[in-house]
């Protein structure tokens, strides 16, 4: 009985009243489970290699957690809320430049694609766009609920790929701010998991009044 009353609740948005219906839940949850997806099969690869190292069968398996890794962005990618569209289908075109330029790579390399791309920095210009992606939902994560982990990973992902990729990090440096990463990646992905729905959402209102200056413009 409760949650359908809070599923019928009125809410006051910045251009009017709007609902919370069960289609927008849905989407919150495959939006935090995609974000699940891809912070655990992140953080498991972060342990393989600080722990592991580079044995075949790692680099092998980092291949498939990469690839859930970035199944689960797509997917997050997909239903997040972000009130600036433009933005919203950037993220996504930096996504899928990402995820074909691994699939090129792990098509055509001899190696694994983790000893490939680490091997070859100047692969970052390609695959780095998918977590460049990431990192546009780090910052709205940040701006929106002020999370602390986010913060940090908006400026630690591209930190460490830029860093990597001018060679200016040394080997330990790499190490310590991959660890902090998946370990704040997993954190971020577990109060995900038990945050209140509704925030996620965001105010419709907002999502009707764009859309109708959308059609406004096209029609004008």
């Amino acid at each position: 009985m409760s949650t359908k009353t809070e599923q019928l609740a009125v809410y006051k948005g910045q251009f009017g009243e709007f609902i919370i219906t069960q289609n927008d839940r849905i989407e919150v949850i495959i939006y935090r489970l995609g974000l699940c997806l891809a912070a655990f099969s992140f953080g498991i690869a972060t342990l393989l290699v600080l722990i592991i190292g580079e044995q075949l069968w790692v680099l092998n398996l980092l291949t498939l957690l990469f690839i859930l890794f970035s199944v689960g962005l797509g997917i997050s990618l997909a239903t997040i809320h972000i009130y600036l569209r433009a933005l919203h289908r950037l993220l996504q075109v930096f996504w899928m430049i990402g995820t074909i330029t691994a699939l090129i790579i792990a098509w055509q390399s001899p190696d694994p694609l983790a000893l490939f791309v680490y091997n070859h920095p100047s692969t970052l210009f390609g695959i780095g766009f998918t977590f460049a992606a990431l990192t546009g939902i780090f910052f709205k994560e940040a701006f929106c609920f002020n999370r602390l982990e986010t913060k940090f990973m908006t400026f630690l992902v591209p930190s460490l790929l830029l860093g990597h990729l001018t060679g200016i990090l040394p080997v330990v440096v790499e190490a310590v701010l991959l660890a902090i990463c998946g370990f704040l990646f997993i954190i971020f992905g577990s109060r995900k998991a038990i945050q209140a729905i509704p925030p996620d959402i965001g105010d419709k209102s907002v999502f009707t009044h764009l859309e109708q200056q959308r059609s406004i413009s096209l029609s004008s």
